[in-house]
């Protein structure tokens, strides 16, 4: 390019004659000597164009101006408060040159790269507001391939980060792969200075914009999990002669599921799940509602059936026509080793005996937040001495794998016959690992889980 713009000049004031414009824009920007050119020349600063209509001819006006007495009549947009820093790719060094020297002069901070990998590791190492990104490279000059698999890497890494993308092939295709791709704006060379700073500030501003309303979302689902976790018991009560251990994974930061163990008595200990239908913060919003009508119910120590139905009527003012919530409410008897249940729509818990059989716990109930005048019965089961209890919502055995296998009650069974020497505390932990496992760590719902043994 150097070389091109020497000879250019040795023409033009040699023969007095125009020649056509080699530069991408009314001014180029270099900081390059010619080496052909005389050494008291001074340092080529700015050469107009030409192109355009104002620009008179003859030798006169080939002279290039000093540096310091170089002028730019155009005007950019102002640069923002706070200094943005861009990261520049491209494989060519004098357009690196140009636009480093002209987004610094409107207030930006800038990085440059000649190759996709080095962009890659320039946006892991440091904190980038935009990349200025070509589409072409040495492996791929015209096609952009090179460029558009960098455009998905990096929004791979980054959801918000603009991407601004370059290429002096540019075509309406080409531009809509790349904003398929995940780019921001397209730009084609050569370029429009005006237009480039324009879009790129547009860009910076906008995801300025969209990564506050995201902490600002990340900040209020934090405080929600929070909140949630403070209407889970944070610590078990003991229960004579018997093990209790209990947790829960929301598929979100919040969730819809809902247990608690809750010390009636030194002889009486209550045991409780719920899932609300739907997930997330809807769910975990009737969530807090479930909390909210059942505590004062508990402290009344009413019979199972009882409770569902006042905690049934409470839910029906509340719930919203498509949503309700399946509910398993039980009181245990520690010193008859008895157990007083009563199921509202839920998941049926598993008992698994110390001989392995294993019993489902039936008790013919509606869901709760639909049906205001329903009636709840109750029933009673024995729990002696190498009985597992497993109390769960839909989320655990729901769980499904690729091939949209569930993970089963039947995994659930097998897994408690083969530790029978396992205490609840190791059982959960087994049986949370094994789902997992079976859906490659990804649940497509909230999962929670009582497990209560006997000693």
């Amino acid at each position: 390019m150097v070389q091109d713009v020497g000879q250019h000049w040795l023409a033009f004031c040699s023969f007095g004659s125009r020649f056509p414009c080699p530069f991408p824009d009314s001014f180029f920007h270099g900081r390059t000597r010619y080496s052909g050119l005389p050494d008291n020349l001074p340092s080529i600063r700015s050469l107009k164009s030409p192109a355009c209509p104002d620009w008179p001819s003859g030798p006169k006006c080939a002279i290039p101006q000093p540096m310091d007495a170089a002028t730019m009549p155009e005007t950019y947009p102002e640069a923002a408060p706070t200094t943005a820093r861009v990261l520049i790719a491209d494989d060519q060094p004098h357009i690196l040159d140009a636009l480093q020297l002209l987004l610094k002069g409107c207030g930006f901070s800038t990085e440059a790269v000649t190759h996709p990998a080095r962009v890659l590791r320039a946006l892991e190492a440091g904190p980038f507001d935009a990349v200025l990104v070509d589409l072409n490279y040495t492996r791929d000059t015209t096609a952009g391939e090179e460029g558009l698999e960098l455009v998905s890497q990096i929004r791979s890494m980054d959801k918000l980060l603009p991407v601004v993308v370059m290429t002096a092939w540019g075509s309406v295709d080409q531009a809509v792969a790349a904003m398929r791709r995940g780019a921001s704006d397209f730009v084609q060379k050569p370029w429009e200075n005006r237009q480039l700073l324009q879009k790129l500030q547009n860009q910076i501003s906008r995801a300025q914009a969209q990564r506050w309303v995201q902490s600002q979302r990340d900040h209020e689902i934090r405080e929600a999990r929070e909140i949630q976790d403070n209407l889970l018991p944070k610590e078990l009560p003991e229960a004579a002669d018997y093990e209790v251990a209990a947790m829960t994974q929301p598929l979100r930061f919040v969730g819809g599921d809902y247990y608690n163990v809750v010390r009636l008595s030194p002889q009486h200990t209550m045991l409780c799940i719920g899932d609300v239908a739907g997930k997330g913060m809807p769910a975990a919003l009737l969530m807090s509602s479930l909390q909210a009508a059942l505590q004062p119910l508990i402290g009344q120590r009413l019979a199972p059936r009882e409770l569902c139905h006042r905690l049934n009527r409470i839910l029906c003012d509340l719930m919203p026509v498509d949503k309700f919530i399946s509910f398993f409410y039980a009181v245990l008897d520690s010193q008859d080793k008895r157990l007083i249940y009563c199921n509202a729509g839920h998941n049926p818990p598993l008992l698994i005996r110390a001989d392995g059989r294993s019993t489902e716990l039936h008790a013919a109930g509606a869901v709760l937040g639909q049906f205001p005048d329903w009636r709840y019965e109750e029933s009673d089961v024995q729990i002696r001495s190498g009985d597992t209890l497993l109390l769960f919502t839909d989320g655990l055995v729901e769980a499904c794998n690729a091939d949209e296998e569930s993970f089963g009650e039947h995994n659930v069974v097998r897994i408690v016959r083969e530790n029978p020497s396992s205490n609840a505390p190791d059982l959960m932990s087994l049986l949370m690992r094994a789902a997992s496992q079976h859906c490659g760590e990804d649940f497509q719902d909230d999962a929670s889980l009582i497990v209560l043994k006997a000693i």
